[in-house]
């Protein structure tokens, strides 16, 4: 669904991603990592389209972004941004109800399936008791879940998101994770970043890590997260652990 051919991504004159090349499949759940101010959110922002990368292409089911225009691109592919930050006044259902616009004809009102996808998202992250709410009187963490109810209903094959579970306490942290994951077993494409190597390798198939040189490494998790790579990924020693289920977790030394 989404190819990425040696994309290179610079800023400020600093080279933050070189040479980045691999595919994202039908079934894909693909972990980004990395500390901060690494490039990953200008390296999602460019796999959507909307930051050209500085040598490479993205190609979305064989086309070259660049060339393709904004709807249809978001009808096959929906971006979570890290702070999505309502600049308006909205209601809660009205917020999800905007990610069914990329389906809409122009000047085409919502109809009553564009209504009942709507509310079926805000269940999935246990908000629809609160549809005719004003989204400014939301808490941070529900308004991490409303921009990822907004995702769900926007129904697209490939999925990026940044930072999908910041702010949520562990209930949601869970809840969102678990979502992905069968949203992938039923063959969504799907990249998300987050900071906590245990849950990458709770739930994602394969680990994609930027190092602050440009550099990268990517594979299997129980291949690429390992300790020695995470020592090296955030300049701190991490220790290995295995949990009853025998699944390796992965700290920060003390």
């Amino acid at each position: 669904m989404l190819q990425v051919s040696a994309l290179t991504i610079a800023a400020a004159s600093r080279t933050l991603v070189r040479d980045l090349s691999f595919t994202l499949a039908p079934g894909d759940l693909l972990c980004l990592l990395g500390p901060n101010g690494v490039g990953k959110t200008l390296t999602l922002y460019s796999l959507a389209g909307l930051r050209p990368p500085d040598a490479g292409s993205v190609a979305l089911d064989g086309q070259d972004i660049r060339h393709l225009k904004r709807q249809a691109i978001a009808r096959r592919l929906g971006l979570m941004l890290q702070d999505d930050g309502e600049t308006f006044p909205a209601t809660v259902l009205g917020t999800v109800i905007m990610g069914r616009y990329p389906h809409l004809e122009p000047m085409a009102r919502e109809s009553a399936t564009d209504l009942a996808i709507a509310e079926a998202a805000l269940k999935a992250v246990d908000l629809l008791a609160e549809a005719g709410r004003p989204v400014k009187t939301l808490s941070g963490g529900e308004r991490r879940r409303l921009a990822f109810a907004r995702l769900l209903a926007q129904e697209s094959a490939v999925m990026l998101l940044d930072e999908p579970v910041n702010h949520l306490d562990p209930r949601h942290q869970i809840s969102v994770l678990r979502q992905l994951r069968e949203l992938a077993a039923t063959g969504h494409a799907i990249l998300m970043t987050l900071h906590d190597p245990a849950l990458a390798m709770r739930f994602a198939d394969q680990a994609l890590l930027l190092f602050e040189d440009g550099t990268w490494k990517l594979g299997r998790c129980g291949e690429v997260l390992t300790a020695g790579n995470l020592d090296q990924l955030y300049g701190t020693p991490h220790e290995a652990f295995r949990n009853d289920d025998g699944v390796a977790v992965l700290l920060p030394r003390t």
